[in-house]
């Protein structure tokens, strides 16, 4: 637990907001092609067996190598070059923020000492809580919580990513379990739950995952600020996309924390290689 602070300043009122719409962009190299008008025929031909922007063709033949570079080029612009479906990395071309314990920041309930909700071996963060505690300050009114706030790496622009590896044991349920904080509308950007069943979902509404309990499964978080999408992967495929809800004093949380109804008694999530990444 050295290292490890409690951030007790913060008041949060958090909100669902029901406001949902999907969007996708494909960008192409019109000028590449113009270029290569019989090559790129047959590079057409030979690659027919494409289903959607988000799933790998099934074919590389060896064509020219300016063909090759059109493939991948295409490949990669897929959400203005957000994901990286080819190998199924979305930290790909990201940088990588520094991060020590000094920027995790424990939110638990008021009157309960740290070690009973909180627990730190072998590089595992263990964070747990009950339906009836308390939450995280006296005068805030919100739903009990063990959460970790990244602190110190607040942003409201830019392209932004979280990294970490969860495992959500069987029987939690209605637990928020990661999210971005700050909106322009809204407390949250994005709040993603685990229920019955091992189902993540985005808020209590949309399926993002599921089959999550009882293993670790590796969870990343795309935020583009600037181009004001959201975008949520497990396990390196991209399961969700939405627009987020403005810009603000935008950070991001994981543990757990519970949801306004239809909660377990009692909850709990596990993280590890926790990453903070930006381009």
């Amino acid at each position: 637990m050295s290292g490890i602070f409690t951030d007790t300043e913060m008041n949060e009122q958090y909100q669902q907001d029901d406001d949902f719409n999907q969007q996708e962009e494909l960008v192409s190299d019109q000028d590449m092609m113009d270029e290569q008008n019989e090559s790129e025929q047959d590079f057409r031909d030979e690659f027919t067996e494409v289903t959607s922007p988000n799933r790998l063709y099934t074919k590389l033949f060896s064509y020219s190598s300016l063909s090759i570079s059109i493939f991948f080029l295409l490949l990669l612009s897929v959400d203005n070059s957000l994901e990286v479906v080819a190998y199924g990395d979305p930290t790909l071309g990201f940088i990588p923020v520094p991060l020590t314990q000094a920027n995790l920041k424990l939110q638990r309930p008021y009157d309960i000492p740290l070690d009973q909700r909180y627990s730190y071996e072998h590089g595992i963060h263990r964070l747990w809580v009950y339906a009836d505690d308390k939450p995280h300050e006296p005068t805030s009114h919100t739903q009990p919580r063990t959460e970790i706030r990244i602190s110190g790496l607040d942003y409201n622009s830019g392209v932004w990513q979280f990294e970490g590896y969860g495992f959500v044991p069987n029987g939690t349920s209605g637990a928020t379990i990661a999210q971005i904080h700050g909106a322009a509308h809204g407390a949250t950007t994005l709040i993603l739950r685990i229920y019955n069943s091992g189902e993540m979902r985005y808020y209590s509404r949309d399926l993002v995952a599921k089959n999550l309990y009882d293993k670790w499964f590796r969870l990343n978080i795309i935020h583009d600020v600037d181009g004001g999408t959201v975008s949520v992967f497990t396990d390196g495929k991209k399961k969700f996309h939405t627009k987020d809800k403005g810009p603000g004093d935008l950070y991001f949380k994981c543990g757990v924390y519970a949801a306004p109804a239809n909660i377990s008694y009692y909850m709990e999530s596990r993280w590890r290689d926790i990453k903070i990444y930006r381009l």
